[in-house]
């Protein structure tokens, strides 16, 4: 089957584009947000092949994963079909609502031309879908190549843009952790971290776009990880981080309630339950190996590669069949 995407969010079309079919991703000459072509921090294998605009409109496509609004137009453009219409499309959403929440309505509400699917379902059951068809398919990661050791009494934390989306993903509660252990922060737009939150750069280190493989190998050397975000979709990273075998303390907040287990570290809406937690797994790394065993057991059987493929192979195959 081949199957036109966009290059969005790096983690999750890495693990989508491990499957069976043949995965046409756009490339334009300023490898723009809508021609980002291959990845290249990301090990991605060779079914996924740059196609550029003028190329798609003599290529044969089976079905169009949309993941913007926008790529319905772009899409017929570029093909000269019509996603939904002229050609199977399933559309992703990454994102947990914003704005009137629990109102917010979702831009592909009440059609019938499309399936949205949602990677959690939390997104499911926040937004509002209107009479469109839905359907949840889990996150799955491939497995980072390292294994949780723990060594340093430090705390990792990966967060995209920290200073912009500031409450969003927990920034401003970073600062009681950084009282317990250094904190390494890894993500795009970190840097000069430390001097918005008032923080000695030795409390706070920034490692700005770090490629994912040396990232998970500096992960796995600090004893837990944390995932501070009050209002975002399940980050992958955390599920990277729990198939490790890190031991993680995360704010029940949003799907994080059904992919962390409590004994995998520690699970609360109260920060100073999870400031002791966190103490505790700086103490003890015996009792922080205890916990990343948990969470890996969680991670693997749950966001497995294996059954994130499956159930995609499922979707895109009943999709293509119920429109010929």
């Amino acid at each position: 089957m081949n199957i036109l995407l966009w290059h969005v969010h790096g983690s999750w079309t890495t693990s989508f584009v491990h499957g069976k079919h043949r995965y046409l991703v756009p490339v334009t000459p300023d490898r723009g947000p809508y021609g980002l072509g291959r990845a290249r921090t990301y090990p991605w294998p060779d079914s996924a092949v740059e196609v550029t605009p003028e190329e798609l409109r003599d290529t044969d496509v089976d079905l169009v994963i949309l993941q913007r609004p926008e790529e319905i137009d772009l899409a017929a453009e570029w093909l000269g079909r019509r996603p939904g219409r002229d050609l199977p499309a399933i559309y992703v959403e990454h994102n947990t609502p914003k704005g009137d929440v629990p109102n917010t309505r979702h831009p592909m509400a009440d059609r019938d031309d499309l399936l949205l699917t949602h990677v959690t379902a939390f997104n499911e059951l926040f937004w509002d879908n209107g009479g469109t068809r839905t359907t949840v398919v889990d996150h799955g990661v491939v497995p980072p190549a390292v294994e949780w050791t723990g060594e340093l009494d430090r705390l990792a934390v990966v967060i995209n843009e920290p200073v912009r989306r500031w409450r969003v993903t927990g920034t401003d509660l970073l600062a009681r952790f950084a009282a317990l252990a250094p904190l390494d922060v890894y993500g795009m737009k970190v840097d000069g971290l430390a001097a918005h939150l008032g923080l000695p750069e030795d409390r706070l280190t920034s490692h700005d776009d770090v490629p994912q493989r040396a990232m998970h190998a500096e992960l796995a050397k600090r004893r837990a990880y944390l995932h501070l975000c009050r209002w975002t979709s399940l980050g992958l990273s955390l599920i990277e981080a729990m198939t490790m075998g890190m031991p993680v303390v995360a704010l029940a907040t949003t799907e994080a309630v059904e992919a962390v287990p409590p004994a995998a570290g520690a699970l609360s809406t109260r920060v100073d339950t999870l400031v002791d937690a966190t103490r505790g797994l700086l103490d003890d790394r015996e009792s922080a190996r205890r916990a990343g065993a948990v969470a890996r057991a969680a991670a693997r059987d749950r966001y497995g590669l294996e059954r994130f493929l499956a159930d995609w192979d499922r979707l895109l195959e009943e999709e293509v069949c119920a429109s010929r």
